[in-house]
């Protein structure tokens, strides 16, 4: 393997008359830098060293390295985080809006702020432990879990730039905390009435979408009348807001589906029609960002859809974050499953002698949010024996294996048949 070390102190110089041999000279370097420099690898930087029993181990360190097809130069990782993220990982992400923008205010809220200054090559092992403790004071798992993942994709990205050699993140002594169990829970029935009740006449539909078909909250805001079948529902787009603005999009995983379309619930949907006509929404598709090119052009135009939901205005589709703060939050309130909000306390006037209008906030309720009525309509469809891989297909997962996960809990005699197999095997011995 080619390479050699070289002694940037001396030289050769000329032959000693009397020994025969060739002498060393210093050069004009002599003492004003590294002595030794390993050179002459093909495609390696040189690299000095002050020993040259240092220099003689990194050169065959790296010769191994380029047999195995694993060198990466240190030196290369010699920038920060925050400067390769920006100028080599970011540039090059793609995929759905949405998602890169949720990853981006994860990296720039949850990532950066704690090892943006940090090189690349100096992110070892005791930094992956530190920070891990720092989300730990602000965060839940869950969070700190999502960050986690990111931190190691970037740092993966890295590697197979070969700015680094390899992903502290897959250490195993360094481990984010482990995911908190959560099992889905429905709603009785006697809550969903009661809800569906408190709510304003114009909403109530969105409760019978979702306990009586499954459907995501998106996928309600973004059903139109038109994919009212006989005895199917076509669930072919959902609203969802980017950058702060609301478009249509495919659901969840970008596939679309049919569910079964109960009678109750296609009278419903044609009382609710009756009452308050679809509105013609239009919104672009899926990026609202101003398209850079033809291809962006046709796969962001706008589209236009007469939705069966829309604001209490009429005005356009309804965002998921007012109805849930607004009237959904009310719903529950009245309906007793939440406290009431504090009493509103009146604030001090501005200095400029202009009121501050109190705020209302109602208390979290993250088990009982929207969701719950597709947990519902699952545990219905389980507990009537309907089979797994049609209930995930309704339900618009990718695998029975996710339904499953999910929702096995909610199977009838989920543990009431496995103790009565055991007491009847056990009898046998009697």
């Amino acid at each position: 393997m080619p390479g050699y070390i070289e002694d940037r102190w001396t030289k050769t110089g000329p032959v000693d008359p009397e020994t025969k041999k060739t002498t060393r000279v210093q050069t004009e370097l002599y003492g004003k830098c590294k002595r030794y420099r390993v050179c002459g690898i093909p495609g390696v930087r040189k690299r000095s060293f002050d020993r040259k029993a240092d220099a003689e181990a990194w050169k065959t360190k790296v010769q191994s390295d380029l047999m195995r097809g694993e060198f990466v130069d240190h030196r290369d990782g010699n920038v920060t985080l925050a400067e390769y993220v920006a100028t080599d990982y970011w540039p090059t992400k793609t995929g759905d809006p949405l998602t890169l923008q949720t990853v981006e205010t994860r990296i720039n809220r949850r990532i950066l702020p704690y090892l943006g200054t940090q090189r690349m090559n100096a992110i070892k092992v005791p930094q992956l432990r530190k920070y891990l403790a720092d989300l730990d004071e602000r965060y839940g798992p869950t969070t700190i879990i999502e960050s986690w993942g990111t931190l190691s994709s970037i740092l993966q990205a890295a590697v197979d730039d070969e700015r680094i050699p390899r992903n502290p993140c897959l250490a195993k002594t360094v481990k984010p905390p482990s995911r908190p169990e959560r099992k889905a829970r429905a709603w009785s029935r006697d809550r969903v009435v009661a809800v569906r009740n408190a709510l304003d006449d114009r909403f109530r539909v969105m409760v019978d979408l979702g306990v009586g078909a499954g459907l995501r909250q998106g996928e309600v805001l973004g059903l139109s009348l038109d994919d009212v079948g006989d005895g199917v529902l076509y669930v072919r787009r959902q609203v969802r807001v980017v950058r702060n603005r609301l478009v249509f999009s495919l659901p969840k995983g970008g596939k679309t589906r049919t569910v079964p379309l109960p009678k109750y619930l296609s009278e419903r949907i044609a009382e609710h029609a009756e009452r308050f006509p679809p509105v013609a929404v239009t919104l672009p598709w899926t990026d609202p960002a101003p398209p850079e090119n033809a291809k962006q052009a046709a796969e962001r135009a706008p589209q236009t859809h007469r939705l069966l939901i829309v604001g209490e205005r009429q005005q356009g589709a309804l965002r998921r974050s007012v109805f849930n703060e607004g009237p959904w939050k009310r719903a529950l309130v009245e309906a007793g499953v939440i406290p009431p909000p504090e009493p509103r306390v009146p604030q001090p006037r501005r200095a400029d002698g202009s009121r501050v209008r109190p705020n209302t906030k109602h208390a979290a309720a993250p088990d009982d949010g929207f969701h719950a009525l597709r947990h519902t309509f699952a545990s219905v469809q389980l507990d009537a024996r309907e089979s797994v891989v049609s209930v995930s297909k309704w339900l618009g997962h990718s695998d029975p294996s996710i339904t499953l996960k999910i929702y096995a809990h909610m199977m009838p005699e989920a543990d009431g048949r496995g103790r009565a197999a055991m007491d009847a095997w056990f009898a046998g011995d009697s």
